[in-house]
C-alpha cells in the first residue's frame, strides 16, 4: 500500500473505480492516499513502504489468512468490511491470542462507486481501532467490469500468544462441557433476508463482531480448563462440533432446548427449511471447556456483552463414530451431520 505524496482530491461522493485506480500511476496513488490510509491511518502505514516491520512479543506467534466475498456488501449489522476485520481477528482469538496486526487486499471492479469503497474502508479502519487493532499493509487491485461482482477482500492477520497456552481439538475428554456465546444463525439469516427478499416485523441484524475481549474474560475465568475455541462460521454449530469430533475422536450430546435461537430467526428457517446450527454466525463462539471450570468460564461470558446469552448446552461423550447427536425438546433424538452441499452461498 506504497504511496507518496498525491494530494489530488477524489470525488469520493459521485466518483467510481476505474481501470487507472489499479494501474500503479498516480490515480492509483490517489485512490491509496486519500481513502485508504485516511480509513487505516497509523504510524506504520504512514511510513508508505510495501511491508511493515514490527515488534514481536515473547511467546509464539499466531497467524491466520482469509478472503471476504459475501454477497450483498452490505447487510444489516454490517459490510463485507467490517466482517473481514471481525472474521481475522477472530479466527486470530480462537486460538488465545490477542490479536495485533493486519493487512488487507483489496480486488475491485471497475465502476465500483468511491462511496461506498469509502464507506467500507471507513468501517474496517473503525472497527480495528476499536479492537486496538492496526491493519499496517495492504494491496489494491482493480479487475474489468463484471470480473469481481464489486469488492472482494483478502486479509491476513498475526497474534501473540502467551507461552504454555496451547488450544487443539485433541485435548477434548469425555466429560468436557460444550459452551456456545448466544444464539445461533443471525448473521446467516440477516444475508438471507437481503436476498431472498424475507419480510420481517423486526429486522434481523447480523452478529458480526470482534471475539477477542470476550477470549480474554474467559482465559481469565478457565485458564487451561479451556480446550479448544472455534467460531462456527460457514456451516454453523454443527459443522463445526462435527469437526471437532473428527480431531478429538470423541462424540457430542446436546439439550435442543439448551441452545440459544433468537425466535425470529428460528421461524426463518422453519420457514425456509432449515436448521438453525447449520446457519452461518459471525460473532460467536464455541468452547469444550473441562467440566470443573466450566461454571465459572460460563459466568465470565454472561458477564461479557458479547456473551450475556452464553449458555451450556451439552458435553463430550465416548463414541467410536463421532457422533453430534441432539436430544429434542420432544423427548426424542437425532444425529446432525455435516451439511451436504452449500446451504447458502457467499455468506462471508
Amino acid at each position: 500500500m506504497s504511496v507518496q505524496g498525491y494530494q489530488r482530491k477524489l470525488d469520493l461522493e459521485n466518483g467510481r473505480v476505474d481501470l487507472s485506480h489499479g494501474a500503479g500511476g498516480r490515480a492509483m496513488a490517489q485512490l491509496i492516499s486519500s481513502l485508504f490510509h485516511r480509513a487505516f491511518g497509523n504510524e506504520w502505514l504512514a511510513r508508505c513502504n510495501d511491508q511493515s516491520a514490527f515488534d514481536v512479543e515473547t511467546g509464539k506467534m499466531v497467524m491466520t489468512t482469509d478472503g471476504y466475498v459475501v454477497s450483498p456488501l452490505f447487510f444489516p449489522g454490517g459490510n463485507i468490511g467490517s466482517l473481514a476485520v471481525h472474521g481475522t481477528i477472530n479466527d486470530v482469538a480462537m486460538s488465545g491470542a490477542r490479536p495485533l496486526y493486519l493487512s488487507a487486499s483489496f480486488i475491485i471492479e471497475e465502476g465500483f462507486p468511491l462511496s461506498d469503497l469509502k464507506t467500507i474502508a471507513d468501517s474496517m479502519g473503525a472497527e480495528a481501532r476499536g479492537a486496538g487493532v492496526y491493519i499496517i499493509a495492504g494491496d489494491t487491485k482493480v479487475v474489468e467490469r463484471g470480473k469481481a461482482d464489486g469488492l472482494f477482500i483478502s486479509t491476513t492477520g498475526i497474534g501473540a500468544l502467551a507461552h504454555g497456552f496451547d488450544l487443539s481439538a485433541n485435548k477434548a475428554m469425555v466429560g468436557d462441557r460444550v459452551l456456545v456465546s448466544g444464539s445461533l444463525g443471525d448473521h446467516g439469516v440477516a444475508i438471507m433476508s437481503k436476498r431472498q427478499n424475507v419480510a420481517f416485523q423486526t429486522e434481523i441484524v447480523s452478529d458480526s463482531a470482534a471475539l477477542h475481549n470476550l477470549v480474554a474474560d474467559m482465559i481469565a475465568a478457565g485458564g487451561a480448563g479451556i480446550r479448544v475455541m472455534r467460531d462456527p462460521t460457514r456451516g454453523g454449530l454443527a459443522a463445526t462440533l462435527n469437526e471437532i469430533a473428527h480431531q478429538s475422536g470423541l462424540g457430542f450430546r446436546l439439550q435442543e432446548a439448551a441452545i440459544p435461537v433468537k425466535p425470529a430467526v428460528a421461524a426463518t428457517c422453519e420457514l425456509l427449511g432449515l436448521d438453525p446450527i447449520h446457519v452461518a454466525n459471525e460473532g460467536k463462539l464455541v468452547a469444550i471447556v473441562a467440566p470443573d471450570l466450566a461454571d465459572a468460564v460460563l459466568a465470565a461470558m454472561k458477564a461479557h456483552p458479547l456473551g450475556c446469552d452464553a449458555a451450556d448446552i451439552g458435553e463430550t461423550v465416548a463414541d467410536d463414530h463421532k457422533f453430534v447427536q441432539i436430544a429434542t425438546s420432544f423427548g426424542g433424538g437425532r444425529i446432525v451431520d455435516w451439511l451436504s452441499g452449500e446451504q447458502l452461498p457467499r455468506i462471508c
